[in-house]
């Protein structure tokens, strides 16, 4: 059985007579004439009246914006939600001076967000190293100068929920 195009007209036991007007992989969206719009599975029984071949996307919305969402964070600096460690949910970091003034305070949050964004920054630039024309010698001098911030920055992986979101620095051998 070929899937119908969008256009294509049916008759249907329950709803009558309606127009396709949507296809996915499981579903017809059809709009009745009497019914409205009402979705009904691929293989459900019907009479076609008017058959419209046509090359139907069967590409789920869902699958759609995974793939886009996965390119954005691929190719762009948009940054990925990254939850907090549970424990620090609510915190606030205190920098207090050596000398007597008065304390900086800072909502963890902030901080953590702040530490997302150099660490996405840092895969951004090491894409774009990756990419760019320099000479491999040139490449890899720069991505292991990138794996030492990310070394210095893995004090930081305690505000982290997951490890997979950790940093990871130089592997010792």
């Amino acid at each position: 059985m070929s899937i119908l195009g969008i256009g294509s007209r049916i008759k249907h036991a329950k709803f009558g007579i309606g127009v396709v007007t949507n296809v996915t992989s499981k579903d017809y969206w059809v709009t009745f004439i009497e019914n409205g719009l009402e979705t009904i599975p691929v293989e459900s029984e019907f009479e076609i009246i008017e058959a419209v071949e046509d090359e139907v996307d069967t590409v789920s919305f869902y699958e759609v914006e995974r793939t886009l969402k996965n390119i954005l964070q691929k190719w762009s600096d948009v940054s990925q939600v990254v939850p907090i460690a549970d424990k620090w949910k609510g915190g606030k970091l205190i920098l207090e001076p050596g000398t007597p003034t008065s304390n900086k305070v800072i909502p963890i949050d902030t901080f953590f967000h702040k530490i997302t964004m150099v660490r996405d920054r840092l895969r951004v630039m090491e894409q774009k190293i990756n990419a760019s024309k320099l000479d491999e010698v040139d490449k890899v001098d720069l991505q292991q100068y990138i794996t030492r911030i990310y070394g210095s920055l893995t004090t930081f992986n305690v505000l982290f929920k997951s490890s997979n979101d950790y940093f990871v620095g130089e592997k010792s051998k």
